[in-house]
């Protein structure tokens, strides 16, 4: 495996203004979503004394066991939408991606730092070993340093494994709010047509959060 090719995209963000958050949140999903932004605060509350690795847990168990697992078409109309951690929380729905990105600017908020933390698409093979059966997937990774092997928080999977305990799993590129990587020895560092769609959505998504609240 091979990362390269570091692609600068927008700077820092963690969560900083809770009450337009809130605001943010009420305004759009009403009065039934603010138990829900409530208990993830205080998720943050009780979790940011933790280790690392205790928060990693607490942050992944949080997601998926809250988060209702659906397709953007049947949230959202569309076929493919990123949604804000305050659009899943509203909703209390979300794919693949809206877990990670979730699980990403709250991990962010609890001290992590972006190069810690990554989203990454992989493809995801289903059957065992051999199976011709895959779908596009997204999971986040946490780096516990550099060149460490990544720990994948994953929506499917409640236990947190290393990528080697991952074999369904093939990683394609990964990226935060400061750069893109990809994967593997034939990599030239160029984004295909496909993947600038999906950092396009990313930057899209990026200024949606800070419009919610995240800096």
């Amino acid at each position: 495996m091979m990362l390269i090719a570091l692609v600068m995209l927008p700077a820092h963000v963690a969560a900083t203004n809770f009450e337009l958050m809130l605001h943010s949140l009420t305004e759009r999903f009403g009065g039934n979503s603010v138990q829900s932004f409530y208990d993830w605060q205080a998720m943050l509350t009780n979790t940011e004394k933790l280790s690392a690795p205790e928060k990693l847990v607490r942050v992944n168990e949080f997601f998926n066991r809250r988060i209702w697992f659906k397709e953007d078409q049947q949230i959202w109309g569309v076929k493919d939408y990123w949604a804000t951690p305050m659009e899943t929380l509203g909703k209390g729905e979300g794919d693949c991606e809206d877990f990670a990105i979730a699980k990403y600017f709250t991990l962010l908020n609890l001290g992590f730092t972006n190069d810690q933390l990554r989203l990454m698409r992989a493809t995801l093979r289903f059957g065992g070993e051999g199976s011709s059966v895959k779908q596009a997937h997204m999971v986040l990774a946490y780096y516990s340093a550099p060149n460490a092997e990544p720990l994948l928080l994953d929506s499917l999977v409640t236990e947190i494994f290393p990528i080697s305990r991952r074999p369904d799993l093939t990683p394609i590129f990964s990226f935060n709010n400061q750069g893109y990587w990809q994967f593997g020895p034939g990599s030239d560092g160029t984004p295909n047509e496909d993947e600038s769609r999906q950092l396009n959505r990313w930057n899209d998504l990026m200024q949606r959060a800070h419009a919610e609240g995240f800096d």
